[in-house]
């Protein structure tokens, strides 16, 4: 008797059904006897930069150690608990054997007085009026500025800075000296004592602000010494909207030309601050008529009214002011450039219009010289036409 349909049916099912779950068993036993899949590793976290939140105190002994001074560097951990300073720093350092000459001087003491707070390269050395007094991270004494007639040699104490800027990372400085400072005198400071101001020492937010402030601090200390304390005193009126600048390029005026007439600049420093930029004289230099920069004035701009090229920043104007003291102070995140008299508030419109227009008419004559050459014409060198229009300085700055 033949199989009915139905009977068939029910045969197949029951293979069908019986080879699936055999597979499925099968699968689920090799799979369990593989090695577990590695759990998804997070991706190492990238190092911190060298200058987040370094404290300068903190590089000056593998500094010194590093170049050889190594009686300095075994004193530097001392500094930590005897100066509040905590922003940039310049070393005048004097060799191990010359130490050995004064066996009775404290090598912790000589170190506070051989230190002062900010960045005092050797070329910003040179710009300072002979006999200029810096404080020492030994509160109440100073040390003494001088140079020969043509500021070939620089003497800090009475002694010869032999070589200088051997070290430089925008937060400590470090010059060798022939020999070494004695312990200064009480009386060091007589004369004018230059210090810096009272900074706020707040824990920043982030790396970026922690090195502005620092910036901040060493530019106010330098200025203060530099016959800007009327500019020192500003950035630290505007501390606190400064202090979240990435950088900054301010103009500035020295404490003569306000007092003898540039009260404007007082109320209006915002106007001489580029937010955000750094420029240096060679940027300057290089930026053409008509460029326009913002300042933290909202709604007025500076603008480049004559371009340089003809040296350091000269014939460069901005606003018809001519840069007087370019990279008059420079770290690594703010410029300042010394002008004679405040900038004017000036039509940008205008300006760039007139500029248009000198540039076309120049354009032409060069047209027109070269038109005639063709035919043998001749002219006598004409000078470059150019709006370099200046606002007079009357106060005989």
């Amino acid at each position: 008797m033949a199989p009915t349909p139905q009977v068939v049916i029910l045969v197949v099912s029951f293979f069908l059904s019986t080879t699936i779950t055999t597979a499925i068993n099968s699968g689920a036993s090799t799979t369990s006897l593989l090695p577990p899949p590695p759990l998804p590793q997070s991706p190492p976290s990238s190092p911190p930069m060298f200058h987040e939140y370094t404290r300068p105190l903190q590089l000056v002994g593998p500094v010194l150690a590093d170049l050889g001074f190594q009686d300095f560097a075994a004193a530097a951990p001392s500094l930590s608990t005897t100066t509040a300073w905590r922003g940039p720093l310049t070393v005048f350092a004097p060799t191990d054997s010359s130490l050995l000459t004064c066996p009775s001087c404290s090598v912790p003491v000589l170190l506070q007085e051989h230190i002062v707070p900010g960045l005092f390269s050797l070329r910003y050395l040179r710009t300072l009026a002979f006999g200029t007094k810096i404080e020492t991270l030994a509160p109440g004494l100073c040390l003494t500025i001088t140079s020969t007639n043509n500021a070939s040699k620089i003497f800090v104490g009475g002694v010869e800075i032999s070589h200088p800027d051997l070290f430089n990372d925008g937060l400590v400085v470090v010059h060798g000296l022939q020999g070494f400072i004695s312990h200064l005198s009480p009386y060091s400071c007589s004369i004018e004592r230059m210090t810096s101001l009272s900074f706020v020492h707040t824990q920043p937010p982030q790396a970026a602000s922690f090195i502005m402030r620092l910036m901040l601090n060493d530019a106010m200390l330098r200025l203060r010494i530099s016959g800007y304390s009327t500019i020192a005193l500003a950035l630290k009126v505007k501390y606190a909207e400064l202090v979240n600048l990435r950088s900054m390029t301010v103009f500035a005026l020295n404490d003569e030309a306000i007092f003898s007439g540039g009260h404007a600049y007082v109320t209006d420093f915002r106007f001489h601050v580029v937010p955000n930029r750094l420029l240096m004289a060679d940027d300057l230099e290089h930026l053409s008529a008509g460029t326009v920069l913002p300042t933290m004035e909202p709604g007025n701009d500076i603008v480049v009214t004559t371009g340089g090229g003809g040296g350091p920043v000269a014939p460069m104007r901005i606003n018809y002011v001519k840069i007087r003291s370019p990279d008059l102070m420079c770290n690594l995140n703010m410029a300042v450039h010394g002008l004679p008299m405040p900038f004017p508030h000036v039509n940008l419109t205008a300006a760039i219009g007139l500029r248009q227009i000198a540039r076309s008419a120049y354009d032409t004559a060069e047209s027109d010289l070269a038109g005639n050459s063709a035919i043998g014409y001749s002219m006598a060198p004409t000078s470059r036409i150019e709006w370099t229009a200046e606002i007079e300085d009357h106060h005989g700055l």
